[in-house]
């Protein structure tokens, strides 16, 4: 009789005595990081994105600094108009805290410590144009830094505003009334000023470091980017992986 021969399908396989090796599915390509590493990469060179504001509006800080402001600069220059005296000798003047502060009374047509004399009707359309500017932002406000510095601006631009509308020699011409000098009389060594100049010279200051700070006026604040990845995590990034198969050559 003769052999049968087997159908094809029923032969065995090609391989000696073992099962075909199935591709595994896991494994990495050479060079590539592993996942977990890699989310981490991402995660460290992503864009910042400003953190969404949580903080109430500060409306009303703004209003009440200001008006605090606008009222302290009235009564202060009132009470200089009516005591102090711009014909005064400077060693009658007064003065405190040793000579170091001297109250002398001076008309200024210029702007904060005696500036741009002879400009009165420009700098006063600029005042009024930064009145307008910060009222509209008001609305927006979400950050106290920010409310508190245009707040002492505000305050300071209204009370100067007020003499230059109210004050001869006539509208939008008022001079000032100054009458804060320092380290000596009739400001000798350092311009005149009132509580309106102080007022907008620390708002300006406080707004500079605060937009400096990444602080915004909505409350948003630059987030900071992920710190590097550091020991084996940066090393697992960098090294190439090893697959399976090559695991078995070796």
């Amino acid at each position: 009789m003769s052999a049968e021969i087997p159908p094809e399908s029923t032969r065995p396989s090609a391989a000696t005595g073992s099962e075909a090796e199935v591709p595994n599915a896991g494994a990495t390509a050479p060079g590539t990081p592993a996942p977990e590493v890699a989310g981490a990469v991402e995660a460290e060179i992503a864009p910042a994105e400003p953190v969404a504001p949580k903080h109430p509006r500060r409306v009303a800080l703004l209003a009440i600094l200001a008006f605090v402001i606008v009222v302290a600069d009235l009564i202060t220059k009132i009470i200089a108009v009516a005591t102090l005296d711009e014909g005064t000798p400077p060693d009658q003047q007064p003065r405190i805290l040793g000579g170091l502060v001297y109250f002398s009374l001076i008309r200024n047509p210029g702007a904060a410590f005696s500036m741009a004399t002879g400009m009165t009707w420009l700098l006063s359309l600029v005042v009024i144009a930064v009145i307008i500017v910060i009222i509209r932002l008001a609305s927006r406000l979400r950050s106290k830094p920010w409310a508190i510095a245009l707040g002492l601006v505000l305050g300071g631009a209204i009370g100067n505003l007020i003499d230059r509308i109210f004050r001869a020699p006539g509208f939008l011409q008022g001079h000032v009334v100054d009458f804060v000098s320092v380290f000596g009389p009739n400001a000798e060594h350092f311009p005149v000023f009132n509580v309106a100049d102080s007022a907008i010279t620390i708002g300006g200051i406080m707004l500079v470091l605060t937009a400096l700070s990444g602080v915004d006026y909505d409350g948003t604040r630059v987030a900071k980017t992920p710190k590097k990845i550091k020991g084996a995590a940066a090393d697992r990034a960098s090294a190439p992986t090893t697959s399976s198969d090559e695991q078995g050559n070796v």
